[in-house]
């Protein structure tokens, strides 16, 4: 019983972490849009797609902490995960411009911050999706003893 105990409370622990992350990276991502002014390219907006409904499946998950937290929360990192990789090789070059789906509007290779000569904009959506994999992998694992 109480190593059930101590699993379900680290697990809360994980969720709770991977809650505060999609939350932070939701939130910065309105301050550079509706405060800073930058306005999104379209790759931005499919990673905003997979990170924004993150903040409310981990609440939910928090709530009522069982394993479905993983079932509805790892495809949308997945995807996110996904398009944040395909823009950070876009910022780096190694994907060509030619090969965005940014034809109108702001172009994907935009870098409205640049620190360090290379935490951007979406090296910071990558940071947050890839922190919120192994979050969910460590969960996984937990799960799974």
């Amino acid at each position: 019983m109480i190593d059930n105990e101590i699993k379900s409370d680290t697990g809360w622990s994980i969720v709770f972490l991977a809650w505060i992350i999609a939350t932070v990276a939701t939130l910065g991502s309105l301050f550079f849009s509706e405060v800073m002014g930058f306005v999104p390219c379209t790759l931005c907006w499919y990673q905003r797609i997979f990170m924004y409904p993150l903040v409310l499946v981990f609440l939910v998950g928090m709530i009522s902490f069982d394993k479905s937290v993983l079932k509805y929360a790892t495809p949308m990192v997945g995807f996110g995960l996904f398009f944040s990789i395909y823009h950070n090789l876009l910022h780096y070059g190694i994907i060509p411009e030619s090969a965005v789906p940014c034809s109108q509007g702001v172009p994907c290779s935009t870098k409205y911050i640049n620190y360090f000569d290379f935490i951007t904009i979406p090296m910071l959506s990558l940071i947050a999706f890839s922190l919120i994999a192994i979050l969910l992998f460590i969960l996984q694992r937990r799960f799974s003893k």
